[in-house]
């Protein structure tokens, strides 16, 4: 794209940009994402991700932390739950799919996620992650703040025995990445860690809260001024046995311990019975899971009226029956983390052209062979292993032609429009406006790009 054609849509002035013309900046959107997310200089590319957020911030849509509703949930429950969704392919597309149903249903409680392991097989940095979904929130109009997450920020526990410093490290530099990009809330994951050879329920957890204050603390210490990052913590290993009351005290106890750096946690994940990408069964199909709202409810009471935080969070929930979201708010669930459900429809949509679906299919065979275990059929291995088509594969399910996207979003549309209903979160504008004040960090257009335009 050449940026004159933003002549008199914005403009750079010692590095801070100036945006002239709203319409003509969501005109020109889709063109200027496309050419930042896929330009092969990686200057450009990075100068371009600021120069689209820059121009988002100043158009209305502000990258925030959900603390203050969290804490709002935290003195009183409001009967709905956040859902958190994470984007592994055709994020931008998906983006304004998202805000044209939040725009419609007046939901402002909505999470954008995506977890270290999807960083890593859809090619989406954090930079990039926030950039695109900032610009579907220009190109459709949505004003407001925008929830970025950083899910499952996790120590891989093998890494971490292993090593346990160039484990935290690395997880360390994460966060800073992603705070950098302005995620505002971060999802620390050091549940791997939890021991269960150890004789008591508090020394079980010790590993894990332990890390998650050395990480909190990490947060705190880079946060921008005047912000407060939205900090999740975790109890139970999705896809483990279920959480119980013990363990969340154990942990929250040791972690107010531990931790002396500013506010602490907001939200705790537990385990209540779900999988990630559900249960596949050997003919492709998914079990049925039979999710504890038993545990889910008290343990959200437990962690609203004991330690004041916003509740519990379910994770690995997408691929549950439409007949069981309306749980979650009756539970008093804060928040559910939605992924594989959203890539079921994109995958296995009939608009999906089956040339393309069997590209893909055999990038995949082709190249996590060794992934195929012993004993799965070759419609489990698939479904486990298609989610990693997305990054090597993103320009062709970008480049998509609309008559194909099209049916695509409007699936998904309704699916976020069911699930926006389920969870409670339709005309959640009002209170996140009163309880959440965005705070714009301004950054720097790179001098050589301000030339361009």
């Amino acid at each position: 794209m050449d940026l004159k054609q933003l002549k008199g849509i914005i403009s750079v002035n010692n590095g801070i940009l100036e945006l002239k013309d709203k319409a003509g900046l969501k005109k020109a959107m889709d063109e200027l994402i496309y050419e930042a997310v896929f330009t092969e200089d990686k200057d450009r590319q990075i100068a371009l991700f600021l120069l689209i957020k820059e121009a988002a911030k100043t158009a209305g849509a502000v990258p925030a932390s959900i603390q203050g509703l969290y804490e709002e949930m935290g003195k009183s429950y409001p009967g709905f739950t956040v859902p958190a969704i994470n984007i592994r392919g055709l994020t931008y597309d998906t983006a304004k799919a998202i805000f044209r149903k939040a725009k419609e249903m007046n939901t402002g409680a909505v999470i954008f996620e995506i977890a270290r392991s999807e960083i890593g097989y859809t090619k989406q940095r954090p930079l990039e992650y926030s950039t695109v979904v900032l610009a579907a929130a220009v190109k459709e109009g949505f004003s407001g703040p925008v929830f970025i997450q950083g899910d499952h920020f996790q120590l891989v526990r093998k890494n971490y025995l292993a090593d346990p410093k160039p484990e935290t490290d690395y997880v360390k530099g994460l966060i800073k990445e992603a705070i950098e990009a302005e995620f505002y809330n971060i999802d620390i994951d050091s549940s791997t860690l939890v021991d269960l050879e150890k004789p008591t329920t508090k020394e079980q957890q010790r590993p894990n809260f332990e890390k998650t204050a050395e990480l909190a603390a990490h947060i705190r210490e880079i946060q921008p001024k005047g912000i407060n990052v939205s900090i999740g913590g975790e109890i139970g290993e999705i896809g483990g046995k279920n959480s119980n009351p013990d363990e969340l005290r154990a942990y929250l106890e040791g972690f107010k311990e531990t931790f002396k750096t500013g506010k602490g946690l907001s939200k705790l994940s537990v385990q209540t019975g779900t999988a990630h990408g559900g249960i596949v069964l050997p003919d492709g199909t998914l079990a049925k899971v039979k999710i504890d709202f038993d545990t889910l409810r008290t343990l959200s009471d437990m962690a609203r009226k004991e330690y004041n935080l916003s509740g519990c969070v379910q994770h690995g929930a997408s691929t549950l029956p439409e007949e069981a979201f309306h749980m979650f708010p009756e539970t008093g669930t804060s928040e559910v983390h939605l992924a594989t459900g959203f890539q079921n429809i994109m995958y296995d949509s009939k608009a999906m052209p089956s040339e393309f679906r069997n590209e893909i299919y055999q990038f995949i065979k082709t190249e996590y062979a060794k992934e195929w275990k012993e004993g799965q059929t070759e419609e489990q291995f698939m479904y486990s292993t298609r989610k990693k088509g997305f990054g090597p594969l993103k320009k062709g399910w970008w480049n998509l032609p609309s008559d194909v996207k099209g049916p695509i979003m409007k699936e998904l549309e309704d699916k976020f429009g069911l699930l926006f209903d389920k969870l409670k979160v339709g005309n959640t504008k009002e209170i996140v406006g009163r309880t959440v004040k965005p705070v714009i960090v301004k950054k720097e257009i790179p001098e050589f790009l301000a030339k361009e335009l």
